[in-house]
């Protein structure tokens, strides 16, 4: 698959410019399908005291008095990644849809299944879910009664009016607009609670600021959502609301290639184009112009009774990452003057070493003292993000980890375990030694010392894409995605990881989770 081999079409080249897409672009995604991305080179775990921080309790005031403060006078904005369908929410639901037949034998099967996870406690605790009454009501406009179908064990009707455009349309609707908390008079959604998040800590004055990535589908669907909540929520909280949104850019779609290393194409003989995975978010992140940018998933939210901690540490993050940003902003202020000795030198690369998530290679050494500045300003003059970590209890994920450079430096990164060689057993050892959890949690500065934006895309490790294999058209290919936005995307920000109690981290991955103790029905009134 040589580069001056591939030929492309007049339509392929059409398409190329109407998705902003360069022809070398995709010469270098056949490429990467080529050789392949490397595995990164875990160095150690990141654990307390060596890479991940814990605030002292004598701290906290001052921190949040630093971020309350300090934010008044700053663009403060919370990025919220929602363009994921809730299918996968649901795959269990579609699974049982498809292949439950109700016979004698597939039925006793289905009432001995205790598991908290079985499609029996789904059906038997059916009105403990928030969406319960919604869908009650729909399949009464049908004249359709759900208790009564639920003692009949109409099961599959049950499911197509939760998951097909019958009912609630649930297969085809974006997570973050399902029913997810009941409260005493109505149900939130996550882009809901989401709003009612940055009413509580991401504001200037009584602007509350929000960017949401969507899928283009969804946008009408989002928009419509907030203009129904708008009013009420500015009422409760008293803020106003500005909220912006934005799509994955086609400019970031890659293609894939069949078993032969060749181009997949579609029916119509068009180049097949996937999105490039939430790496590509990076662009839209960098079209944010902010001071400080809160990120969290979309999944990731919790009823107001239980929000005291989430707001707590939004706060102290926050409130860390003016703190350390104000402290680099110091040392680069002092690179710029004339006449540094050594000593001073020597200072400040001590500052970075204990503040900025990065080790230097024992060898390192300099020509001459022009070219040491340079060296420490490039180390200094990048974005920052501050990253709470959870301890880890066995949820899936990346996690915090140092990883070797191949200078001999290291640097604190978050990655996933499909980045790691775990058939080595060193690696394997270090990856299993992992205490934390990275539960997608950062507050983020994008603006140099001098106030001009980073340019993102310069910051990226290129190297830490993916390759794995999926179906299309009963056959299998390969795909590729970019460097996740907080993996590779990210892989050269200054990183600063804290712990966070696992009381901030309630994601719901399945539509079982929603009868997790957090999020369980309380009716609870604003």
């Amino acid at each position: 698959m040589k580069e001056n081999k591939v030929i492309y079409t007049k339509e392929d080249l059409k398409d190329f410019k109407h998705r902003g897409i360069k022809q070398e672009q995709v010469n270098q995604q056949l490429e990467n399908f080529k050789k392949g991305f490397g595995y990164v080179r875990l160095s150690e775990p990141a654990v307390i005291g060596n890479g991940i921080k814990i605030i002292p309790a004598e701290e906290e005031n001052y921190l949040i008095d630093l971020y309350e403060k300090g934010s008044q006078k700053a663009d403060v904005i919370k990025m919220v990644p929602a363009s994921g369908s809730a299918s996968r929410m649901f795959k269990t639901l579609f699974s049982f849809m498809e292949t439950y037949k109700g016979d004698t034998e597939e039925f006793l099967k289905f009432v001995q299944d205790k598991a908290p996870n079985s499609m029996h406690e789904f059906f038997l605790h059916l009105n403990e879910f928030p969406f319960y009454e919604h869908l009650k009501s729909i399949m009464w406009k049908d004249s359709r009664d759900l208790e009564k179908m639920l003692e009949k064990r109409e099961y599959k009707e049950i499911l197509e009016y939760i998951l097909t455009d019958k009912g609630l349309n649930y297969g085809n609707t974006p997570k973050g607009l399902v029913d997810f908390h009941v409260y005493r008079d109505f149900v939130r959604t996550p882009f809901d609670e989401h709003l009612v998040e940055a009413a509580l800590y991401c504001k200037n004055g009584k602007d509350a600021n929000l960017h949401f990535t969507v899928s283009e589908e969804y946008l009408p669907r989002f928009k419509e959502c907030l203009r129904k909540v708008t009013k009420v929520f500015e009422k409760m909280f008293d803020v106003k609301y500005k909220v912006t949104f934005s799509i994955q850019k086609p400019s970031t779609d890659t293609v894939s290639v069949d078993e032969k290393g060749e181009l997949v194409r579609d029916e119509n003989g068009q180049i097949l184009f996937r999105p490039g995975g939430h790496g590509a978010l990076i662009h839209n992140l960098d079209d944010i112009k902010g001071d400080i940018i809160f990120i969290k998933n979309i999944d990731n939210v919790i009823p107001d009774r239980s929000k005291a901690d989430t707001v707590k540490y939004k706060k102290l993050l926050a409130g860390m990452l003016f703190e350390i940003q104000s402290k680099i902003f110091e040392q680069l202020d002092l690179l710029d003057k004339r006449g540094l000795t050594d000593e001073k030198l020597d200072e400040i690369e001590k500052f970075i070493e204990e503040n900025t998530g990065y080790k230097k290679p024992a060898d390192l050494t300099f020509p001459d003292r022009k070219k040491r500045i340079r060296f420490l300003k490039s180390l200094l003059d990048r974005p920052i993000r501050v990253c709470g970590m959870v301890k880890n209890e066995g949820e899936p994920g990346g996690g915090p980890f140092w990883v070797k450079a191949e200078d001999g430096s290291q640097r604190l990164m978050i990655i996933e375990s499909a980045q790691i060689d775990l058939k080595d057993k060193e690696q394997k050892k270090i990856f299993e030694h992992a205490t934390h959890f990275n539960p997608v949690d950062l507050v983020c500065g994008t603006r140099n010392h001098k106030g001009k934006q980073f340019d993102l895309t310069d910051f990226i490790d290129y190297n830490q894409g993916f390759i794995t294999t999926k179906s299309y058209k009963g056959k299998d290919i390969r795909v590729q995605e970019l460097p996740g936005l907080w993996n590779g995307a990210m892989g050269n920000w200054i990183s600063i990881f804290v712990e966070v109690p696992l009381s901030t981290f309630t994601p719901v991955k399945t539509v079982f989770d929603l009868r997790r103790t957090e999020h369980r029905n309380v009716f609870f009134k604003c």
